[in-house]
Parts: structure tokens; C-alpha cells; sequence
């Protein structure tokens, strides 16, 4: 099912319980506009919101992820240059929490498939998923130190807990650029695919997702954001409620009676 957007800048269809969403600027190497953008803040909400959706898929049209803020439009000459600083801050901090916030908040997994660059607050967006699948000519870069910012969108934040301090700070200072094979190895992306193959196995990667015991994999996603920040104690505690919570589930019954008859489950997302 396709989903209007309002904008042929983002494209988004509802397949097999997977939002899949593309950011589709091929020419301007999928960066951010002020029509793409603000579609993509809303089907971020409305699809995390969608009970007929299990998983969130995000990739690029063409040969790129994001690229990022449209350079052409820094430096005071957009609109948002003639804003007070009061104005600008307010401004960025409400663009910011509705998307990356928002994307770091939905309860469902979300995946970006990386086809090629993501730079920038592009790179934070994907940083933003629970899992990145990239193509093999695909690369990143945090890219502020090359236009004088220090970045935005939560990049600091969501970088750090990727690849540790350490790696975070060289990869801020120096912008430079890491191909696929680098960023696996450091932990910026989860596996690398042909890039002739990088559509098919995200989307693949997704509906197995998508059509797994949404409960036990929202408690997942919320005992792992947890492990980030609480003690061991707190932990164990909350993690038994919310095992006990999925174990009333039909989708554990279910799996339980498939363990028994060595069948495979049909999960059924409660």
C-alpha cells in the first residue's frame, strides 16, 4: 500500500507489515529539504504510531543515503538565516526531537539501509535505527568539521554510544571518510551487502522483523535502551516485569506450540 506524503521528495508504501521509506532527492544525493524533511518527521510518527506495521525500513534513492543539510542553504542564506538566535535554537531543538527523537523513541525495530553516503545529520538519522545494513560502496562521515558546525540531530550523543568515546571524538574532529568494511568493523553498521542486493535483504531483514512477537520485541528494545543508562538491580527488575508481561502473550503461546511440533510460528503481534 502506498502512502501519500505530501511530497514526491519521500516516498513510503506499507508492504508485509514494513514501512519502507526513501528519502528520494537522488540528484541533491537524498538531502534534507524543507519538503522532505517535514514528510519524514510525520511518517516517522504516523508509521511508529500504525498497528499494520511491524518494522520501519528507511533507505536513499540512488547512490546515497542522506547527505545530510543542504550545504547551499547554510551560512544565512536560508530563511531560517534572517531568525533571531533565540528563534534559530527553538527552531532547531523542535526539529531535532521530531526526528531523530522521534525515530529513537518508536517501539518497533527500525532499520536503514545505507546504499551509499550518509553524512552528517544523514548519518545521525541512520544512527537513529536499531540496525544499519550497508552496501558495499556505501560510506560516512559526520562531515560538520568540514562546514564549521558541531553538529546536530543528536549525532554526538547516538555516535558515542556506536562506537565508544574514543572512535566518536576522531570521527567528529577529522570528518573523514569511512567506507563499509571500516564501519563494520568499528560497529557503525551491523553487515554489508552487495550493493545490487542491499534493497532486497534490507527489506527481507525487515519483514522477519516486522512479522516477529511485536510485544517480546518492544520490551527488547526498551530493556536495551535501559541497559544505557540504570544500575544491574534496576535492570533485573524491570526486565522481569516485562518477560512476565510477554510470557501472557498469544505470540509466546504460540511459539511454544511450534517448539512442541516443530513447525515454524505464525506470530500474530500480541
Amino acid at each position: 500500500m502506498e502512502i501519500d506524503t505530501g511530497t514526491t521528495e519521500l516516498l513510503c508504501e506499507v508492504r508485509d507489515g514494513v514501512a519502507l521509506i526513501t528519502l528520494n532527492r537522488p540528484e541533491a544525493r537524498n538531502a534534507m529539504s524543507d519538503k522532505l524533511t517535514p514528510a519524514l518527521r510525520s511518517q516517522i510518527r504516523e508509521r511508529g504510531d500504525d498497528a499494520g506495521v511491524g518494522a520501519i525500513l528507511i533507505t536513499g534513492a540512488g547512490t546515497a543515503f542522506c547527505s545530510g543539510g543542504d550545504v547551499k542553504g547554510m551560512g544565512g542564506r536560508g530563511p531560517r538565516g534572517q531568525m533571531t538566535f533565540e528563534e534559530r535554537l527553538g527552531d532547531l531543538r523542535w526539529r531535532q526531537a521530531a526526528l531523530t527523537g522521534a525515530l529513537v523513541a518508536v517501539r518497533k525495530p527500525t532499520i536503514a539501509a545505507l546504499p551509499g553516503a550518509a553524512a552528517g545529520a544523514g548519518l545521525a538519522i541512520a544512527l537513529a535505527c536499531d540496525i544499519r545494513i550497508a552496501a558495499q560502496s556505501a560510506f560516512v562521515s559526520t562531515g560538520y568539521a568540514r562546514v564549521g558546525l558541531s553538529g546536530d540531530y543528536g549525532i554526538a550523543w547516538l555516535l558515542t554510544r556506536a562506537v565508544a568515546s574514543a572512535r566518536a571524538r576522531e570521527l567528529m574532529f577529522t570528518a573523514e571518510r569511512v567506507d563499509a568494511d571500516r564501519c563494520e568493523r568499528i560497529g557503525l553498521v551491523n553487515r554489508i551487502v552487495s550493493d545490487d542486493r542491499l534493497q532486497a535483504e534490507a527489506f527481507e531483514f525487515a519483514k522477519s522483523l516486522a512479522n516477529g512477537p511485536r510485544v517480546a520485541l518492544r520490551n527488547m528494545k526498551d530493556n536495551l535502551d535501559d541497559a544505557l543508562h540504570i544500575d544491574y538491580p534496576t535492570a533485573l527488575h524491570r526486565e522481569a516485569e516485562r518477560l512476565v508481561q510477554a510470557s501472557r502473550t498469544e505470540d509466546h503461546k504460540e511459539a511454544v506450540r511450534a517448539f512442541v511440533e516443530k513447525r515454524k510460528p505464525m506470530f500474530v503481534g500480541r
